[in-house]
């Protein structure tokens, strides 16, 4: 294997509580001016379709939840709370909705403050992350051990949703 070795789509059509694991340890790379930042994913957390009540497809299929439904490696980002970008990447097979949230890199924690970091906004919604040119991700072989836990930020979810351990975190 090369040094680096950018992730095709063959590796997203896992499920999302598999993808959101295996993610650990990555290389997340963003191109922007020129210049290619490299960091190492540390942190995830998947939502998986459309009975699981903390993902956004819970309601079904809309304007802003379609991207869900695409194939597995394709860019879903929101904005949360009118303030945060959130970066996700959709997991699985097409038609049906799940997707990880990136919710930390390196020392960078929590899933606004990646964004931010990266420059990474609502314009690379919907775009090929196997394929493109801005934003991508990388193997190097590197693996990191992990906990699970419970995701945060859910209230709204029903009680066994938001109790679901679909928290990834890399042991520090």
């Amino acid at each position: 294997m090369d040094k680096n070795c950018r992730l095709d789509h063959s590796f997203y059509k896992m499920h999302a509580d598999e993808l959101a694991p295996a993610l650990l340890g990555k290389i997340l790379c963003r191109k922007k001016g020129g210049t290619i930042k490299r960091v190492r994913i540390t942190e995830t957390e998947c939502y998986k379709g459309e009975t699981d009540t903390a993902c956004h497809a819970a309601k079904g299929k809309t304007k802003r939840t379609q991207v869900l439904y695409e194939e597995g490696g394709t860019i879903y980002v929101y904005l949360c709370y009118g303030i945060h970008e959130m970066f996700n990447i959709v997991a699985g097979v097409a038609g049906y909705p799940e997707a990880v949230l990136i919710r930390g890199v390196d020392t960078i924690l929590g899933p606004g403050r990646v964004t931010k970091f990266l420059d990474i906004t609502r314009e690379l919604n919907g775009k090929d992350l196997c394929n493109g040119e801005e934003l991508w991700i990388e193997d190097d072989g590197f693996s990191l051990p992990y906990q699970t836990a419970p995701r945060v930020g859910i209230g709204y979810a029903a009680k066994e949703d938001q109790a679901r351990p679909w928290r990834f975190i890399a042991d520090s």
